[in-house]
């Protein structure tokens, strides 16, 4: 397993360093197939805020949390991931996977403008990463364990870029390009 470290507003020492790889040694052990993860300290204020995203064979786990002291950060990442592992496993080898149909999707139009005070939204923010082949059921699982209301990926059925999206009702929706 691959260790990323890297540090916002703060360096990582040697210390830091040696009690992360120890803490996630304890995952390896319940869970195998780590490829890489990569471990964000940061410092704003007060807050020690520590992000650890894991990428695994066929899974992208993301637990990020923040407390006054930066080892119990740690601490309690290290636990957020290993039950996220835990419920995971529990999903993809024990039970069967959620089937997930075009029944019920919605087409909404989005409005970027503020109605309130007419401003136009602005990209703030723009992210790169690689989109790898699934098929629906898999992505619904990787946005559950990744807590996002999206996700996109490509269709390993149509080899297409779709997004997968949590409705209000608790159901999902699936956005499938047409060209």
């Amino acid at each position: 397993m691959k260790i990323i470290f890297k540090g916002k507003h703060i360096e990582v020492t040697d210390a830091m360093r040696n009690y992360i790889e120890k803490r996630l040694s304890k995952i390896e052990r319940h869970f195998d197939h780590i490829l890489e993860v990569i471990v964000t300290l940061s410092v704003e204020k007060n807050r020690q805020i520590v992000e650890a995203t894991l990428q695994a064979s066929r899974a992208l786990i993301r637990a990020e949390e923040e407390t006054d002291d930066m080892y119990a950060s740690i601490d309690k990442v290290v636990d957020k991931l290993e039950r996220q592992i835990q419920k995971y496993k529990k999903k993809y080898f024990q039970k069967p996977h959620p089937s997930i149909g075009k029944k019920g999707l919605a087409n909404k139009e989005v409005n970027v403008e503020d109605s309130k005070q007419d401003k136009i939204a602005r990209i703030v923010k723009t992210k790169r990463f690689a989109v790898k082949p699934m098929s629906v059921e898999e992505a619904a699982m990787q946005m559950d364990l990744l807590g996002h209301n999206f996700f996109v990926f490509a269709n390993d059925n149509t080899n297409k870029v779709n997004v997968l999206y949590k409705r209000k009702d608790g159901n999902f929706g699936l956005i499938e390009p047409e060209f």
